[in-house]
């Protein structure tokens, strides 16, 4: 399929996934139990990454879609806010707008400081008239009204926190922020197709068709000399030539360069025994 878009960098490891899927299943697993296989699971997986885009080439149609979808979802604009024209829509937008907090973001973060600052001004006041004068009505009264400040402001962080949650879960389902969520859900589903045609008709009958194939060669880093085989039958040793070493030769014996023996030619020096003179001599 000379057609086939590339495989880009950023969809690798949906492949390296795809294809750790397809090595566990179950016709895998018991090809690769069988004793005429030559390949095991590592090797497989190997050759299969070495050949990611003459197998990914399979399913190039499923590819080709779910990447003109993905295109369009990066170039299309923000949808138009629901809330319609007019004022009162304008308002509400405004309100409900990701540029600001919001009224009913604000109000639960709000409500329980104002209600736990009151109720520690109420119950301080309250249990301070208690102290002065037990018989007076007023003191119970505000105390009462302090105890109900904090029950409100707990109240008001309960909601609060549901309201965050809720929140949290609608934002994740629907998809980054300015993108389209019909456009979003579709190019789910694009992928979706896309990994399991790359399973059924691209990886699973490749590895099916290469388990009685040999081992994949890692290629040679360019620039980097292949080291020979030591122990192999034909190698033989680099050719090696010696410096030009010179013996300055033995003189008598072997020529200057310490190759040619010669016969030594001797002269034995002039010798003359010391003058001795016996007793006789000496006393004639």
């Amino acid at each position: 399929m000379t057609d086939a878009p590339h495989l880009l960098a950023e969809d690798r490891p949906d492949y390296e996934r795809i294809l750790d899927e397809a090595l566990r299943d179950a016709t895998i697993l018991e090809a690769l139990r069988a004793p005429d296989h030559h390949l095991n699971a590592e090797q497989l997986r190997t050759k299969a990454m070495l050949n990611a885009e003459t197998v990914a080439a399979a399913a190039a149609p499923e590819y080709r879609h779910y990447l003109g979808l993905r295109e369009n979802l990066g170039r299309a604009p923000a949808p138009a806010h629901p809330h319609g024209g007019g004022l009162g829509g304008e308002l509400s937008g405004r309100l409900r707008s990701d540029e600001g907090a919001g009224l009913f973001p604000v109000l639960t973060v709000l409500a329980p400081i104002l209600s736990w600052s009151a109720a520690a001004l109420l119950l301080a006041i309250g249990y301070a008239l208690r102290a002065a004068r037990p018989a007076l009505a007023l003191g119970r009264s505000v105390v009462t009204a302090g105890w109900a400040a904090i029950a409100v402001g707990t109240a008001a962080m309960a909601v609060g926190i549901v309201g965050l949650l809720l929140t949290a879960l609608r934002d994740g389902s629907a998809g980054p922020a300015g993108q389209d969520p019909n456009l979003a859900a579709d190019v789910a589903e694009a992928r979706r197709a896309w990994h399991t045609a790359l399973r059924d008709r691209a990886l699973l009958p490749y590895l099916h068709d290469n388990l009685g194939s040999a081992p994949a060669l890692s290629p040679q880093p360019a620039g980097r000399p292949v080291p020979p085989d030591l122990l192999s039958p034909g190698y033989s040793r680099p050719g090696y030539s010696s410096a030009g070493f010179t013996s300055p030769g033995v003189e008598g014996l072997t020529d200057q360069e310490g190759r040619e023996p010669r016969t030594a030619e001797f002269t034995s020096p002039g010798y003359t025994p010391p003058g001795f003179t016996g007793p006789d001599e000496v006393s004639s």
